[in-house]
């Protein structure tokens, strides 16, 4: 991810007169992350002071479709651990779901440009899905000792105004790890329903907060599970989540 250095060194070459090729040549950094930074899609978000891996972040520049999903699996099935030189983001996902597994790798690999995420297999018919670097707790200040039901769970503003252009896309990724997709029958009547389960009363709130915004009707059927049953809802709901074994739409 792009530093405030990077941000503040385009500004400064923009402002010399060099065109967006010449930058770009300059710096290495992409011409469409320049023509944002031109036309001032940046100048909003201010960078990080203070942040645990000791870089300026601009969190304006994530790409907000791959970060929201990536947001969701995190919040769903995944952690974030220390090692000895840097910090691990581990997804646990079920093997019986290959698009997923590869949506969750290319959504780490978006979000970490020039990096590759690694699948690794589980004994239990589960794979993790990780990266190594010292930007993990940055990226999801979630992050904390303990299990996340037992911690407050709060998005940051500007992981909040991610997730409001993505939204879509951040219900996807927590269906995609804690949820599901139900098809009953119900004496003769063919039904959809989705359900997402999680300990965490704030995670359910940002589920709910998603649908609510989403414009989607929701129930709480069990202290630990949401519901979405009602047809034109689950109609909505397979527009953009849909069976997990579907292959999962491209984050760009």
């Amino acid at each position: 991810m792009r530093s405030s250095e990077e941000f503040e060194t385009v500004h400064r070459l923009i402002s010399s007169g060099l065109n967006d090729c010449a930058i770009a040549r300059a710096t290495g950094i992409p011409r469409t992350t320049i023509r944002g930074w031109r036309n001032g899609a940046r100048r909003s978000a201010r960078p990080t002071e203070n942040a645990p891996c000791g870089t300026k972040h601009v969190f304006g520049d994530l790409p907000a479709r791959a970060y929201a999903y990536l947001l969701g699996l995190y919040l769903g099935d995944g952690c974030i651990s220390r090692h000895p030189r840097a910090w691990r983001l581990r997804i646990v996902l079920d093997t019986k779901y290959p698009t997923i597994i590869e949506a969750c790798r290319r959504a780490i690999d978006t979000v970490m440009p020039g990096q590759h995420a690694a699948v690794q297999p589980r004994p239990t018919n589960c794979v993790e899905v990780g990266l190594y670097s010292k930007h993990w707790p940055c990226l999801f200040p979630q992050h904390g000792p303990g299990k996340k039901h037992t911690r407050p769970i709060r998005l940051q503003p500007w992981q909040q105004a991610l997730v409001n252009q993505a939204t879509e896309d951040f219900v996807r990724g927590l269906i995609d790890s804690d949820g599901c997709r139900v098809v009953a029958n119900d004496r003769g009547v063919r039904s959809v329903r989705y359900h997402f389960t999680n300990h965490s009363e704030d995670i359910l709130g940002l589920f709910t907060n998603a649908l609510d915004h989403l414009g989607i009707p929701w129930t709480r059927n069990s202290r630990y599970m949401i519901a979405v049953y009602r047809k034109a809802a689950t109609a909505r709901m397979d527009e953009f989540v849909g069976p997990k074994t579907m292959p999962r739409p491209p984050l760009t």
